[in-house]
């Protein structure tokens, strides 16, 4: 067997727990492959059987229970149950690899910032264990992943979940529009302030000692909000895709959720469904706000410092009327 090198030494594998439901067809089944592959077996009270590998234990108890424990318990859950086993629900398999999502924390997200028409939410779900098992069992994912019809009942379930605490920031339109429309103004410095918020608000409702968010910004713009309201003995963490974390899911959720229920009712007052996004349509949809409800209008439904409302007004010939700044050309870098 050829040495391995210095650059080829593997790294310690991490202690880890898996646990699940298996039934007695498969019981029987992982007891035959584990005695197939010689692995020593040992006593355990209350167990049907136990066995020990190389780099890890397996302990199945009469309950149904079976229990993964040792160095290579995520190697034996992708190697050996996923594939031989057809499995009963899952009671820990992401615990194994993220044992982290099931500790209590805050999850941060955002909805709204990059559509033309209403607010941006921020949102902050502080939640422990048993809320965050069950909505995983129940489809709570990044809000992205899931219809709109959907986001309504899961949004309901996650506010009326025992032991959670929720809280949303919102500007309406005209004091948005009022904001982003200082000198200086910058979007992901307002939007800063409005998760540092409703984070203060949540945690006014349940303590946490750290919080995660999806990362906006490579600069600490909440951490500098939410020392400036003074919270302390609170670690908020930022990186990408923190929505794998289901209690960001859930805040995603909840702030998606909330942006649904705001764009119903500017729908309501353009007297149609409003579009999303920023495309072609809602330019199209700005137009005819305009033309309906005259240039200041426009501020009512759509945010102005968007460089699609400089376009829609100018082509309208309503500058004089609602005097937009002509937004900066973008820059395209080299490579």
């Amino acid at each position: 067997m050829p040495k391995r090198g210095p650059d080829d030494e593997e790294k310690p594998k991490k202690l880890s727990t898996y646990s699940l439901k298996l039934d007695d067809a498969q019981m029987d089944k992982l007891r035959g492959i584990l005695s197939d592959r010689g692995w020593e077996s040992f006593d355990v009270a209350y167990a049907r059987y136990a066995f020990k590998g190389r780099d890890c234990n397996v302990t199945a108890y009469e309950s149904g229970k079976l229990v993964v424990a040792g160095k290579g318990t995520e190697e034996f859950v992708t190697m050996t149950l996923e594939p031989e086993i057809t499995m009963a629900p899952k009671l820990g398999y992401d615990e194994v690899l993220h044992p982290e999502w099931f500790e209590l924390h805050a999850g941060l997200d955002e909805s709204g910032k990059g559509d033309l028409f209403g607010p941006v939410i921020a949102a902050t779900v502080i939640a422990d264990r048993t809320a965050i098992e069950g909505w995983i069992k129940a489809g709570v994912k990044d809000s992205k992943k899931i219809a709109e019809s959907q986001i309504i009942k899961l949004d309901k379930m996650i506010r009326e979940t025992h032991g959670v605490a929720v809280a949303t920031c919102f500007c309406g339109m005209a004091k948005y529009n009022e904001l982003m429309g200082r000198p200086y103004a910058n979007l992901n410095r307002l939007l800063a302030w409005q998760h540092a918020t409703a984070l203060v608000q949540a945690l006014g409702r349940k303590k946490a000692p750290r919080g995660l968010l999806d990362q906006f910004s490579k600069q600490p713009l909440v951490q500098r909000e939410l020392a400036k309201m003074g919270v302390k003995d609170f670690d908020l963490q930022m990186r990408t895709k923190a929505e794998e974390d289901p209690v960001v899911a859930a805040a995603s959720v909840v702030a998606r959720a909330e942006f649904v229920r705001q764009m119903a009712n500017l729908s309501k007052a353009f007297g149609g469904p409003l579009q999303k996004g920023a495309g072609p349509l809602a330019k199209a949809q700005a137009s005819q706000i305009i033309e309906r409800f005259g240039a200041r209008s426009l501020g009512t439904f759509a945010k102005l410092h968007f460089r699609t409302s400089y376009e829609v007004v100018a082509a309208a010939g309503k500058l004089d009327e609602l005097p937009l700044p002509e937004p900066k050309e973008k820059v395209e870098w080299g490579g």
